[in-house]
């Protein structure tokens, strides 16, 4: 479980974080939405040690990172899986290289033992097979569970996912939706994905947060959005299922099906 309690940041005279609190519960997915400027990037950089709050809390199981000793923030480190926006692959390795990277990086296993490793997170994303083609050779889709993949490799506590159906259709957003929620409960991770996509937040916000103007306005369930009172929250409900409908309705009347 990650709690993080009375956050606060600013960038100059700027007011980003204002005294945010929240629990990331374990076993589920926890959703961070808002619209642009609202505080939801720099609130997960903030989380996973990218940014550091000018006060507050951020509690990893029990210990407050913000006052860890080198060692044991090394330690939350390595259990920190990370899926960014644009996938962030490295053009010039293969899929397989691309997932055995962190692998690399941070254990002493045997190049057997790396590639078993490979292929067990790739077969899990459904991508077996895919070890030696590039990432110029795949779809954005494959592309994100190639990301995905990578960041499961060294078996993750927390897994946090900025904006993952960025650039991708509806159907591919929801096979990675899916995804990530099947694997969050298979291992037990306390997910954490940051997003506008309003399919995301009806089809897997177990656990969601709200923010808006630096604030957390609103915290609960896909279960209980609808029923939420808050305007603000009502007004951004509407405007991001209005736009994703209207999109669609572009592309549609683009391809002379309309």
């Amino acid at each position: 479980m990650i709690e993080v309690k009375n956050i606060r940041k600013s960038f100059g005279d700027k007011i980003v974080l204002d005294d945010v609190s929240a629990i990331m519960e374990p076993g589920k997915t926890n959703l961070i939405i808002g619209s642009s400027g609202s505080g939801k990037t720099v609130f997960m950089k903030c989380m996973v040690g990218l940014l550091k709050p000018d006060s507050g809390s951020i509690f990893y199981e029990g210990k407050d990172m913000m006052n860890m000793d080198p060692q044991d923030l090394k330690e939350i480190r390595t259990q920190i899986g990370m899926l960014f926006q644009g996938s962030a692959l490295f053009d010039s390795m293969t899929v397989e290289r691309n997932v055995r990277f962190p692998l690399d990086m941070f254990t002493k296993m045997t190049r057997k033992q790396k590639l078993n490793k490979v292929n067990e997170v790739l077969s899990r994303v459904n991508l077996e097979g895919a070890n030696k083609k590039f990432p110029a050779e795949i779809s954005g889709g494959m592309k994100k569970r190639v990301a995905l993949a990578r960041a499961l490799v060294l078996n993750p506590k927390y897994l946090f996912c900025d904006e993952p159906n960025s650039g991708l259709d509806p159907q591919t957003s929801l096979v990675i939706d899916k995804l990530i929620s099947e694997l969050t409960l298979e291992y037990q991770m306390t997910t954490v994905i940051n997003t506008h996509d309003m399919n995301t937040v009806m089809e897997s916000g177990d656990h969601i947060v709200y923010m808006h103007l630096g604030k957390k306005k609103w915290e609960g369930s896909n279960k209980d959005i609808i029923f939420s009172e808050d305007k603000d929250l009502n007004a951004f409900i509407f405007a991001s299922d209005f736009l994703h409908k209207a999109k669609e309705m572009s592309k549609l009347e683009a391809s002379g099906k309309m």
